[in-house]
């Protein structure tokens, strides 16, 4: 029984954090990466295997596409973590800033998701995974981040859609979450704002959504659902 899971962005925060623990937990990680950084060398000593892959370059996404069904005969599941911010402050590039965050947010995931499904469709065991990490932006926009926010409600909507399309095999859900955990270059005062967004005003760390992702692929009934660990910012 394959126990593969595959995970892109992992050279940093939430996506490193997910392979670290996924991999110690017995799955065979496979992870994405952009950048090269240090830490990628604690997650080769893991055992998981890693790809570089720029998902802005089409030709890039297409040969890890046809390196992973070269290497994987199925997958457990594929978690879409692979993000970028970008803001809306260069009106002159305006289009090229939407495209890009299009691109990683949504036609990447579209694009491995229909290439790898009979992976996962191959898996023996009863169900298999897609896990799609939005944001908690996709239900109240973004004045400064209007692209990236449009971006992660298309990817919103493709859980919708690919949960309807892959049923019963292959469950599809999203992790919609707001600030998890701060930057090393924030603030006191930027952070004081950011905690008094919500109810619970702490940072959630990267262990929500490793809880978030375990609950998912435990589950045997949940399929075409968004679990949003945002510290109740909905109700503030």
């Amino acid at each position: 029984m394959s126990k593969t899971i595959l995970i892109t962005g992992v050279g940093k925060r939430v996506g490193f954090y997910l392979a670290q623990h996924l991999s110690q937990e017995g799955y065979q990680v496979v992870g994405t990466y952009r950048t090269l950084r240090p830490a990628l060398q604690k997650l080769e000593a893991l055992g998981v295997k890693l790809f570089q892959c720029d998902f802005y370059d089409i030709a890039q996404t297409e040969q890890l596409i046809a390196e992973l069904k070269a290497n994987y005969s199925s997958l457990r599941g594929i978690i879409h973590n692979a993000s970028d911010w970008l803001p809306d402050k260069d009106h002159e590039c305006a289009i090229a800033t939407i495209e890009k965050m299009m691109r990683i947010h949504a036609s990447t995931p579209y694009a491995l998701n229909l290439a790898l499904a009979p992976l996962l469709q191959s898996n023996q065991l009863q169900f298999s995974d897609i896990i799609h990490i939005t944001d908690y932006v996709v239900d109240k926009g973004s004045k400064k981040h209007a692209a990236y926010a449009a971006s992660k409600a298309a990817l919103q909507n493709l859980t919708l859609s690919f949960a309807a399309k892959y049923a019963p095999k292959i469950k599809v859900n999203s992790i919609a979450p707001a600030m998890l955990m701060f930057n090393p270059d924030d603030d006191d005062n930027y952070k004081q704002k950011a905690l008094n967004k919500a109810l619970i005003k702490q940072e959630g760390g990267e262990v929500e959504a490793l809880r978030a992702v375990k609950y998912l692929l435990d589950s045997s009934y949940t399929t075409g659902q968004t679990l949003k660990i945002d510290g109740g910012r909905h109700l503030v």
